[in-house]
């Protein structure tokens, strides 16, 4: 092997490589302590980046499609459009979590109140329906009575609970106070970094892109910058259709329920359009939830509310998601479903938001690999979607069966 300086570095990278992963292997629990504490000081700009990426789906809509002027590219009035923009997009955001809260509490208080006033009738039903059994079953009434309880041990479990359990309940609370203030904090301090990252997006990406062209091949950077590109608008796409399909979703709850003068309409409409936000099962969250609430009022309304939900469940899932949300990720549905599976088993709700981007991403540059390598095979549709006649295959198969069965008995007679 000829050492030229690129076979030297080669190899100075393999032996730094190797080290590295000696020291990682002989000293893993210190390595996962560094990750720990990496993770926990950058949570701050983790999530303020993910303020800004939610953020900025509004704000580029409204600079594209609202704040078209002759004089946008002069930097007073781009920094103006760029300002007043973000503006508009926190204050959407904020009223409409601010029109929801005023608007659900109410409602969310009434049906409090109602079931309140309904669980009386309920435990006397269920009083009733005791009373019967144990006329039916004497025997029970034996088993009953027959239990002993020790009510010395009880009380001393409450005193002792009582001496010393409040103490414990109080220091929980204290920590609950100082962890949620902390929160707080933390979340404020987000929030600001994301708005210098809103403000300050196109010079952070020409000071990305000059440090990786200082650093890496043109080639490679030109590769890391397009599958930034891809997943972003991926990402992007997808928050805004599913957002615009649960809107929908849960208008057309309201509007049905309302027709049929259903109750909890609006309570109902507003949280099967945030259960939808979680793709394909989080709608049959607001189901059930709707379903226990009309339950309580009427069982046969409840069995109509849930053959209502899976007709505008078909509806939603055939004409609106597929052209709303399928066509921003460009993935299949059967990938779609995995992706919530397994997000789901790994991260639970969060999981199912962000794997279905994930997928789509990694779908994309498999499809465009998969693509490039056919080309270069010279292998088109035509021949892909050619079906393999199998009859023939299993004729063919038999011929040489047989051929090999004759060779092998001329083989023997010989």
């Amino acid at each position: 092997m000829e050492l030229n300086k690129k076979t030297v570095k080669r190899i100075q990278g393999l032996v730094l490589f190797s080290i590295l992963v000696f020291f990682i292997v002989q000293n893993h629990k210190v390595v996962i302590d560094w990750i720990y504490t990496g993770i926990k000081l950058a949570t701050p700009f983790i999530i303020g980046g993910c303020i800004a990426f939610i953020l900025n789906v509004p704000m580029r809509a409204i600079e594209i499609y609202i704040f078209k002027c002759k004089d946008s590219d002069k930097k007073a009035v781009k920094k103006l459009k760029r300002i007043v923009s973000l503006l508009i997009s926190i204050f959407t955001i904020v009223g409409v979590i601010m029109i929801v809260i005023f608007v659900v509490a109410p409602e969310l208080a009434n049906t409090i109140i109602s079931i309140g006033e309904t669980i009386p009738l309920f435990v006397k039903e269920i009083q009733v329906w005791a009373e019967e059994m144990l006329k039916q079953y004497p025997e029970l009434v034996d088993q009953i009575t027959a239990l002993k309880f020790d009510w010395e041990s009880i009380i001393k479990n409450i005193l002792e609970f009582l001496g010393y359990g409040a103490g414990s309940i109080l220091n929980s609370t204290v920590t609950i106070a100082a962890g949620f203030i902390s929160v707080v904090v933390s979340f404020v301090f987000s929030f600001i970094f994301a708005i210098y990252i809103l403000i300050q997006k196109e010079r952070l990406s020409q000071q990305l892109k000059r440090l990786l062209y200082a650093y890496l091949d043109e080639k490679r950077v030109e590769k890391i910058l397009y599958v930034a590109t891809v997943t972003e608008k991926t990402f992007s796409n997808f928050l805004a259709g599913q957002c615009l399909e649960a809107s929908i979703l849960g208008c057309m709850f309201f509007i049905t329920l309302t027709i049929f003068k259903f109750p909890y309409a609006l309570l109902i409409g507003v949280l099967v359009a945030f259960t939808a936000l979680i793709p394909i099962i989080g709608a049959f969250v607001g189901c059930i939830i709707g379903a226990l609430l009309i339950l309580m009022i009427s069982p046969i309304k409840a069995i109509v509310f849930v053959i209502i939900f899976l007709i505008l469940q078909q509806i939603e899932q055939s004409l609106i998601y597929p052209h709303v949300v399928g066509s921003s990720v460009g993935l299949p549905s059967i990938w779609v479903l995995a992706a919530v599976i397994l997000g789901g088993n790994l991260m639970g709700v969060f999981g199912m938001l962000v794997f279905i981007p994930l997928v789509s991403v990694a779908y994309t540059f498999l499809r465009a690999e998969v693509n490039r390598r056919l080309r270069e095979k010279h292998i088109n549709k035509e021949k892909v979607l050619q079906s393999i006649d199998v009859s023939e295959v299993m004729e063919e198969d038999s011929d040489e069966l047989e051929e090999d069965a004759n060779e092998v008995e001329e083989d023997a007679t010989l």
